[in-house]
């Protein structure tokens, strides 16, 4: 029997703005509350943070250098990119809000920006976003796969499939996102606890075992796709 840990409830956080001052005080508010949170302060760095890394939410203020959040956020969405935002700017007339959510921001709050209701409006988030705790007491199948978490153990096809600890953690992760791009730096957070990205073959390796050990392939109706200079994401074959 394995141990598989609770992976952390940990959302990671994209932020755009450019007032280093406002930027510095949430990103404090959201590492004291468990979240990991990447800043930037100009439009194009951050959709360059985007092309090769992934989140669970994104913040974006309006007014920033190059390329404001209004554009930011109709790149987002253009490029595919469903990750849930959150506007926070000082833009509180009607025709900005509505246009903003009509272009796809999922909540909008008016700064000054509140600490508590900063929290409450990134935990509403995260959970529209899936992100949660595992639940040890259930079960979850996807295709020939059942993640039994009271066991702490995957089977395929009703057969025990023996794993390694990590190994088990992030097939774990992967089946209860099905269809979701993670990148390496996303997968190292969430299954390694490394909150700092670095150069590793890590998830490459306990990605090739996993895919082999559970036999996860196209006759089996999923795979998991590598993404080049991105990630990877577990997903269905279409028939």
């Amino acid at each position: 029997m394995l141990a598989c840990n609770r992976w952390s409830l940990t959302v990671r956080i994209a932020y755009l703005e450019d007032d280093m001052a406002q930027a510095e005080l949430v990103t404090h508010w959201l590492k004291e509350a468990g979240h990991n949170c990447i800043h930037m302060a100009s439009g194009r760095d951050f959709m360059s943070l985007l092309r090769r890394d992934t989140f669970d939410i994104l913040v974006l203020d309006w007014e920033v250098p190059d390329m404001n959040g209004y554009a930011v956020l109709e790149e987002v969405r253009a490029s595919g990119n469903r990750t849930p935002v959150l506007f926070a700017t000082q833009r509180d007339d009607e025709s900005s809000i509505v246009g903003a959510l009509s272009q796809g921001a999922d909540d909008y709050m008016v700064k000054p920006t509140k600490q508590a209701e900063l929290l409450a409006r990134i935990s509403a988030l995260g959970r529209r976003a899936g992100v949660s705790e595992m639940d040890e007491e259930t079960t979850l199948n996807v295709g020939p796969w059942t993640v039994d978490r009271s066991r702490r153990q995957i089977l395929l096809d009703e057969e025990a499939i023996k794993l390694t600890d990590k190994d088990y953690e992030l097939a774990c992760y992967l089946f209860q996102n099905v269809g979701k791009l993670m990148s390496r730096a996303h997968l190292l957070e969430k299954v390694w606890g490394i909150m700092t990205p670095i150069e590793s073959r890590t998830v490459d390796v306990h990605i090739s075992r996993i895919r082999r050990s559970l036999q996860i392939r196209p006759e089996r109706g999923y795979r998991i796709k590598t993404v080049y200079q991105h990630g990877y994401r577990l997903e269905p074959i279409e028939e």
